[in-house]
């Protein structure tokens, strides 16, 4: 594909003469695109075609959520799990809000993609447009619904789904809507209110609309529709670039491929060890299938859990009753402060959020991402110190569109009175600020091109512009078990100004050890939303009050406290540290005093530093050379 100056000249010229196209500062050029522009195969917006779409607290919420779910160690209940995702608060999230507000300044119309996956059903009843989200209603903030998803059809057909899936593909091909990759909000759902599920073997059914078996609900394509992103607006160029296709019409190919990059969630676990036919066995069990086996392949055996116990309010019935390895709706991710935004800004009866479901999603979150990273410690040859950090995910770490997310290593050395004595990856707590420049912080930082600077008359570099990044300026992520640097690259997540063997799926920081240092102790931090990121949303935003909102409550929650994902201690070897304190004064002497003379022992003589199997003058020497400054 070659760069095509007419275009850009008529781009220019568009833009140039469009009203509304000075936006967020004073010279800013906005892309003049159109709702067309961000076109994508699947269900389409179309108000007449649809059963209306159920609303979880006026429907599902009267058999799926309660309190007794026979588990009293575990909530099972699908809808009291669900109420505590982030799926359920899709809809509500002030970051995104702030995040649409800046994209529709920056490209016309773009909030409807957005609109497209976080409210999902106010898409598909032609509510996403305007692409401001004014024309949504209170029914479409039920985010990624439970009428939603269990509608979701399988873009591939199968002798294994449901018979009535061919007429609905069928009608899709013949409108050309047929999507033939995930990603992009490419979902189909069910033009007739069904439940679609993966249970095959319901024998009750209580509800007044069909439940068709469904193995697609147990499929990693299902989460792929929204899970790889890509903007449709900047195409990929001969030269590797990405640059504004011609206004007004959708992709020129429409492969997610070959457009920017905006996630690759979906792709990077497709390109993984999981996606595999053998899958992995965690031996310490942290993961494991949810259907009760050891074998961990898709999204969900991660992300939802099983746990025995009831998913209807009417288990006591013999033909309802509890079931084994129930799928758990909690959808836990990284996400560490928004859920208690939401409850802030919303009314409980509509969230559906109170106290205890927040504790409870904030638990297991930490618990959750605590298992997705292993870290040890080790001196190498040259007495320095290595902190590796394993990815443990299905997925790069971190993984999604950067949205101010990082991880990072604090790496603290103490003394022997447990003083700092150096610290790298310092963070403020108060003010929300990292030292960067001295430690490792993974992640993925996107930018402006010299040619688009020219385009939309801003500054060329990193930034935040979700819509207007066109290049990935860094990515150090650390890529999951399986990773290939040609699979990965095929995918665009492929590391940028860092490298990866083949193979590899762990990272190594080496750091100088301080004199004086007898321990070190690191820790592994995840923060969802920086400073800086929400500094953005707030201050880019000319249109409306949605940054301060996401900001304001960035602070009230803690300015997105980070999360600790590991933490280990580890004693600073010291030749002739006879006491193990990590140092050599008078305990270590009188020590080696005290074994004086010949060793009774020689497999575990204390003191005998030069190995000859007496402690004597020779050793004394040994000791007093090491002797600590400190």
């Amino acid at each position: 594909m070659k760069k095509d100056k007419n275009i850009l000249i008529l781009f220019l010229l568009v833009s140039l003469t469009a009203q509304c196209c000075l936006m967020a500062s004073a010279d800013q050029v906005q892309v003049p695109s159109n709702e067309f522009d961000f076109y994508h195969p699947g269900s389409q917006p179309d108000p007449s075609l649809y059963d209306y779409f159920q609303v979880g607290k006026h429907n599902c919420i009267n058999c799926h959520k309660f309190d007794d779910d026979n588990n009293p160690v575990e909530v099972v209940a699908p809808y009291n799990n669900w109420l505590t995702s982030m799926m359920a608060q899709a809809s509500r999230d002030p970051v995104f809000h702030a995040a649409m507000t800046i994209a529709n300044q920056d490209a016309n119309d773009s909030g409807t993609l957005c609109i497209r996956c976080h409210m999902p059903t106010g898409f598909l009843m032609g509510r996403a447009m305007p692409a401001d989200g004014s024309a949504l209603i209170e029914d479409d903030y039920d985010g990624v619904s439970c009428d939603f998803c269990h509608r979701m059809v399988d873009p591939v057909i199968s002798k294994d789904n449901p018979i009535e899936d061919i007429d609905i593909l069928t009608d899709l091909v013949n409108s050309g809507d047929l999507p033939w990759q995930p990603g992009n909000a490419s979902y189909i759902v069910d033009p007739v209110e069904t439940r679609r599920g993966p249970l095959w073997d319901v024998t009750t059914n209580m509800h007044s609309v069909p439940i068709l078996y469904s193995p697609h609900h147990e499929e990693a394509a299902l989460c792929g529709s929204c899970h790889d992103l890509s903007n449709p607006v900047l195409s990929l160029q001969s030269d590797g670039t990405y640059l504004p296709n011609a206004m007004g019409l959708e992709h020129p190919t429409g492969n997610i491929h070959e457009m920017m990059p905006e996630q690759r969630t979906y792709s990077e676990w497709l390109n993984s060890v999981f996606a595999t036919p053998e899958g992995y066995i965690f031996e310490d069990g942290r993961f494991t299938d949810n259907n009760g086996g050891d074998v961990v392949h898709s999204c969900q055996d991660c992300h939802m859990p099983a746990s025995d116990g009831a998913n209807c309010v009417f288990w006591d019935i013999p033909d309802v009753g509890p079931r084994e390895n129930v799928p758990m709706h909690t959808f836990v991710g990284s996400n560490s402060w928004v859920l208690g935004a939401v409850r802030n800004l919303y009314d409980d009866f509509e969230t559906g959020l109170n106290d205890e479901s927040i504790e409870l999603n904030h638990q297991r979150t930490v618990e959750f991402m605590q298992k997705a990273s292993d870290m040890d410690i080790s001196i190498t040859s040259d007495n320095k110190v290595n902190v590796r950090i394993t990815n443990m995910s299905g997925h790069s770490l971190p993984t999604g569109y950067p949205e101010g997310r990082r991880i990072w290593l604090n790496v603290r050395f103490l003394d022997g009175s447990g003083e700092v004595v150096l610290e790298h990856g310092a963070y403020d707590f108060d003010t929300a600020e990292l030292i960067t420049d001295d430690t490792k912080v993974y992640e993925t930082r996107v930018g402006i091109s010299q040619e688009m600077s020219e385009i939309v008359n801003l500054p060329a570099g990193e930034s935040f512009h979700l819509v207007l990044n066109n290049e990935v300026v860094f990515d150090n992520r650390i890529p999951p078990m399986g990773f290939t640097n040609a699979a990965f690259e095929s995918i665009q997540s492929a590391p940028v100004g860092y490298s990866y063997d083949d193979g590899q799926y762990w990272d190594d920081t080496i750091y100088d050890i301080p004199e004086c240092a007898t321990q070190i102790v690191a820790t592994l931090y995840h923060q969802t939303t920086s400073k800086e990121y929400i500094e953005f949303l707030r201050d880019a935003n000319v249109t409306n009050d949605t940054g301060q909102i996401a900001y304001d409550q960035w602070v009230i929650g803690g300015k997105s406290a980070p999360l600790v994902m590991d933490n280990e201690s580890f004693i600073v070897p010291v030749f002739g540290d006879l006491t193990g304190d990590g140092i050599i004064n008078v305990t270590d002497l009188l020590e080696l005093i005290n074994n004086w003379g010949e060793c009774s022992n020689p497999k575990n003589c204390i003191g005998d530093l030069n190995n000859d199997n007496v402690v004597n003058v020779s050793d004394l020497l040994v000791l007093i050379g090491g002797w600590s400054n400190c």
